[in-house]
């Protein structure tokens, strides 16, 4: 499958530079770009892309005011932070916007394609240091006392500790040394069992359980 992306961030050159990039790789096609979150909405809407990479900090609309348009108008669309500033508040307003991921763009371009495959997929993507901001500022919150002891298999107990460092499907499973369908299945399990919706409530709940 073709993943098709937009490119929403106002600097020119920098929308260039991530296209040169990501045209590169096979399986990812550059379909658009925006200079504003206006504009990102707009031609995300004309163009239907699997994941908008967005910048937060734009003009006329910012990034996390785009993303929660599209999360209410174009619910199918992906989007994926990519941006400068790790601090928490951009960190969590993008998270409660509907980004399904927040990395910085100082990350490699082989993890920036990993995100973007595990974006399309549906799955939650977090730089490692933001995923750690995640779990700590939910780990302030009040929470029931967890059951003694957890559900998981030793091998998917691995898998939480690397899902929870932000590693994509991929790098676990070379991590692991498994094949990434298996990985895949065992994260389903892990949701499953932990009874949460997604991968970073899995990071939590593992936190909670002493797992991580």
């Amino acid at each position: 499958m073709t993943i098709r992306v937009l490119l929403a961030d106002d600097q020119a050159l920098f929308r260039e530079a991530l296209r040169t990039l990501l045209e590169v790789q096979s399986g990812i096609e550059v379909v658009g770009e925006a200079g504003n979150g206006d504009e990102a909405v707009r031609r995300s809407g004309e163009l239907r892309p699997d994941v908008v990479l967005m910048d937060l900090r734009m003009p006329v609309l910012d990034g996390i005011a785009a993303t929660a348009r599209l999360r209410a108008e174009q619910p199918d669309v992906r989007v994926l932070a990519l941006t400068t500033f790790d601090d928490d508040e951009d960190v969590f307003a993008a998270l409660r916007a509907g980004a399904v991921g927040y990395l910085l763009k100082d990350v490699t371009s082989a993890r920036l394609v990993d995100a973007l495959e595990a974006a399309a997929r549906g799955e939650s993507v977090l730089q490692p240091s933001v995923a750690a901001k995640v779990i700590a500022r939910v780990a302030g919150m009040p929470q029931e006392a967890p059951p003694p002891d957890h559900p998981l298999s030793d091998r998917e107990v691995e898998v939480v500790r690397l899902l929870a460092d932000g590693r994509s499907n991929r790098e676990i499973a070379g991590a692991l040394f498994l094949a990434e369908g298996t990985v895949k299945n065992l994260v389903t399990s892990v949701i499953s069992k932990l009874q949460v919706r997604d991968r970073t409530q899995a990071a939590i709940r593992a936190r909670d359980l002493g797992i991580v």
